[in-house]
Parts: structure tokens; C-alpha cells; sequence
């Protein structure tokens, strides 16, 4: 006999998630406060802040067999991955998709890149939800754009750790600052998020 899930009641939940950055040691991760009726547009305006991303590329929410993204009628069809034609985000919350502790999806941003993020649901806790996104802890700095991948932030970790490393001069042109892996500051990202309207 299958057990049937009961669906939360999305009113009156907020969702801790887990939100961590695949393929990359050390973990590169936040713990987020969310409404769970976010819609899924706006869970991607708090991830952007939270990783430090800048929006500038493509993204998918993916569950099991189903891709959820921005809609782009003129050039939908199948997707980069050979899935089926994605879904428009702007119809779905994350309570329609996450109902319970360990439920999980991914996040990717920028295909090219392909930054895979894990997003799980630690806990449910119910009571009165705020239309604000907390996040409640995390660890490290997300890599910059456009860095080339795992393969790239990779060596542009080593690189802002060696000063006689041969491309870091090339990179500190490129970036503009210095790159500190190890940043990150919770009331910065908080004050960030704060201003993000749900």
C-alpha cells in the first residue's frame, strides 16, 4: 500500500531549506528562511543574492523529469538536457513542488557554467509566515560569473592563493577585486534580502 503525503498548509509555513552548491569542496552553502507559497521566480531572486550571482544567464528549477523556467514561447521546445518542454515558473510556487522534510530539487544557473545547486527542505515550521527570506547561515563566497566552471573557479581559488601564480594578474584584470573563497558575511546577504519584495 502507498502512503499518501499530506500536503502542508502552504499559509501558514515557512520551509528551511538547505541550499548548497554541487561539486565543490569545501561546501559552498546557505540555509534559507522561505514563505513556503514563494513562487518560483522569486526563490531565484533570493538565490541570485544569496550566492552572489548576477542574473545574467538562463536558469531551471528541476524536479525528477520536469524543468520549471522562465517562458520564452518563441524558442521553447525541448530543453538543453533533452527534457520535456519546460514549464512556466511564474505559475508555480515552491509549496506545489517541496511538501516535506528531505524533499529536494535542483537549481541551475547559467548552462554554459552549469552551477547545480541542491535544494532541500530541512524542516517545515509552521505558524505565522513573513513575505521576507532569511537566511539563517552559510559558508563561503559563490564563485564569480563567468569564471569557467568547476575547472575555472578551481583555478581561480589557486590562483587568488599564490601571488606567483602565473594567470593572477590576468584575473584580478578580469575581476576587478580580489577574490576571497572564504567570504561571507550573514547580516550583508540578511540586509540584501530584506529588500527583496515577495
Amino acid at each position: 500500500m502507498v502512503k499518501t503525503r499530506a500536503k502542508l498548509d502552504p499559509a501558514r509555513v515557512q520551509l528551511q531549506l538547505k541550499v548548497s552548491l554541487l561539486d565543490i569542496r569545501p561546501a559552498i552553502w546557505r540555509r534559507l528562511l522561505v514563505p513556503a507559497t514563494i513562487k518560483l521566480p522569486k526563490l531565484h531572486d533570493a538565490l541570485q543574492l544569496s550566492f552572489g550571482w548576477t542574473n545574467s544567464h538562463l536558469h531551471a528549477f528541476r524536479l525528477e523529469e520536469e524543468s520549471y523556467q522562465a517562458a520564452y514561447p518563441d524558442d521553447w521546445g525541448a530543453d538543453f538536457s533533452g527534457m520535456s518542454k519546460p514549464h512556466d515558473e511564474k505559475k508555480v510556487r515552491l509549496c506545489d513542488l517541496l511538501h516535506a522534510k528531505d524533499d529536494w530539487l535542483i537549481y541551475e544557473y547559467d548552462f554554459g557554467d552549469s552551477w547545480e545547486h541542491e535544494v532541500l527542505v530541512e524542516q517545515l515550521r509552521p505558524g505565522v509566515t513573513n513575505k521576507v527570506v532569511t537566511c539563517l547561515a552559510g559558508a563561503r563566497a559563490g564563485p564569480p560569473d563567468d569564471c569557467g566552471s568547476i575547472p575555472g573557479y578551481e583555478n581561480l581559488v589557486e590562483a587568488m592563493a599564490d601571488p606567483k601564480h602565473p594567470e593572477r594578474e590576468r584575473l584580478l584584470e578580469w575581476l576587478g577585486y580580489p577574490y576571497d573563497p572564504e567570504a561571507f558575511s550573514l547580516d550583508t546577504l540578511n540586509k540584501f534580502l530584506k529588500r527583496l519584495k515577495i
